[in-house]
């Protein structure tokens, strides 16, 4: 039996205002860790995170929306001009403040 990976079809979103690749069925934390190191840096410490427990339990791979939600990259499906950010945005489109999460 050969062995694949099964890709969905193409797509595009935003990590921090810059365009990465990802493919339909895949969650944020396997996109984003396809096309860069880490999906952050802690708050606490400034280390670079990258996800650990991959079932939305330990909180180490948050992110936030264009509209300042938190979600957990691991459990979040990619979908097309999805646009998040590795840290809190502090200014939402047209100057109005980030809501708090």
């Amino acid at each position: 039996m050969a062995v694949g990976r099964r890709k969905g079809a193409p797509l595009q979103l935003r990590i921090d205002g810059h365009a990465i690749s990802a493919h339909s069925g895949e969650s944020v934390l396997s996109a984003v860790l396809q096309n860069r190191h880490t999906v952050r840096h802690s708050e606490f410490t400034g280390e670079p995170r990258a996800g650990f427990c991959l079932m939305s339990a330990c909180q180490d791979c948050w992110m936030w929306s264009a509209e300042g939600k938190r979600l957990r990259a691991c459990s979040t499906p990619v979908s097309p001009d999805l646009d998040l950010y590795t840290s809190p945005p502090t200014r939402l489109t047209g100057s109005v403040p980030c809501a708090k999460s």
